[in-house]
């Protein structure tokens, strides 16, 4: 006889992996399977605005690089606009998956700088990229942002910023400028953690 649904125990949480990197970025794993690669053109051709450069290094609670985290980048075009939210450019995706170096633990993407996103109320937010990642490890993914380091005025007026109340927490947000590259390190847990969003 069947038990009633109040006495069934709840599944252990599984995380993903340990084969993040082979599933949703094959090309990068050695796996010719994908005529095109999902995810590796974020702008596209006709993206206007500053091409840019990010990199970083995804480290765990020791400080060792984590080397098969998937990393999701969700952005708006130069003009603040996202795709499905306005007009864009044609082939502007917005959206792109980028897996680090296996040796170094590196990752390196290229893109457009986004412009200034209109947030709830009309009131504007600094040039960002939204992240998501997933690794072994990780039972849920985690969401943060990157702002710009060459952005103070605007990233001092972001309404998400301004929600972070420690001004050193507000800093692991904040990617380091070097001309029209800017490297962004993301800490999983430990001193100067990287702050996440529950979305």
């Amino acid at each position: 006889m069947a038990q009633p649904l109040d006495y069934l125990k709840e599944s252990p949480s599984q995380t993903a992996g340990p084969y993040v990197h082979i599933g949703l970025a094959p090309g990068d794993a050695g796996f010719d399977i994908y005529a095109q690669e999902l995810g590796r053109d974020i702008a596209g051709p006709n993206a206007t605005g500053t091409p840019i450069t990010v990199t970083g290094t995804v480290t765990d609670g020791t400080g060792a690089p984590v080397k098969d985290v998937l990393i999701e980048v969700w952005q708006a075009n130069a003009a603040g606009v996202y795709p499905g939210a306005g007009e864009v450019e044609e082939g502007f995706r917005g959206w792109g998956r980028v897996v680090p170096d296996f040796d170094t633990g590196q990752f390196r993407f290229a893109t457009v700088k986004p412009g200034p996103v209109m947030g709830r109320n009309a009131r504007p937010m600094a040039p960002h990229l939204n992240l998501w990642l997933v690794a072994r490890g990780l039972n849920v993914g985690l969401n943060t942002r990157m702002y710009f380091g060459d952005e103070a005025q605007a990233n001092a007026a972001d309404p998400v910023l301004n929600l972070i109340e420690q001004a050193q927490r507000r800093a692991t947000l904040i990617a380091r400028a070097d001309g029209s590259t800017y490297h962004f390190d993301i800490r999983l847990q430990g001193e100067a953690e990287t702050v996440f969003f529950d979305v």
